[in-house]
């Protein structure tokens, strides 16, 4: 059994029968009364986020994660698929268990299949990655002289993002993938 006191972002609890990721935790010891803990859970099966709160020292039954490196095959329409490198065993799972992180991800790129009791249920990437620009403007000259200044710019995935007015057609950026924003060139 896991306890309040042994929470930590990225944890899978269950409640209720159903599985839970801590997002964020807050220990509160009031002045008076008993302490409790303030938590954000996104629900595994739907992704939906809510605020619960639990007495302090409640336990809870912890679940079995992994993840497993896996190759990104190709999508399917409502599902992409993926193969372990190490034993070729196929995969398919739904766009929507996928989440956001597909929008990184190219065709045949390694990534981390997290299975939540045996079961795939999400695609991790790395905070950082590193892909060429597809389509863009050309910058022009002078449109820099309060410093700075940024444009669209369509990478190989897909993605529009707003890179420097300097990047072209064909550079490799780097861009993070939490927040979707350039970080430089690769």
């Amino acid at each position: 059994m896991i306890s309040t006191n042994q929470f930590k972002n990225g944890t899978h609890i269950e409640v209720d029968g159903k599985i839970f990721k801590i997002l964020e935790f807050q220990h509160v010891k009031p002045g008076k009364g008993g302490a409790f803990v303030r938590t954000k859970l996104r629900r595994q099966e739907d992704g939906s986020v809510i605020d619960r709160t639990f007495r302090a020292g409640e336990k809870f039954r912890p679940i079995h994660t992994e993840t497993r490196k896996m190759q990104y095959l190709y999508d399917a329409g409502d599902v992409a698929a993926f193969m372990d490198t190490a034993t070729y065993e196929q995969l398919e799972i739904s766009r929507p268990q996928c989440g956001e992180a597909m929008r990184w991800v190219r065709e045949s790129d390694q990534v981390d299949l997290l299975f939540v009791d045996g079961n795939p249920v999400g695609v991790q990437v790395a905070s950082a990655v590193d892909l060429a620009v597809a389509k863009t403007e050309p910058g022009l000259r002078g449109d820099t002289a309060s410093g700075g200044g940024s444009k669209p710019a369509t990478l190989e995935t897909g993605v529009t993002i707003e890179v420097p007015l300097f990047i072209e057609e064909g550079e490799v950026v780097r861009v993070d993938t939490r927040s979707g924003e350039y970080v430089s060139r690769a």
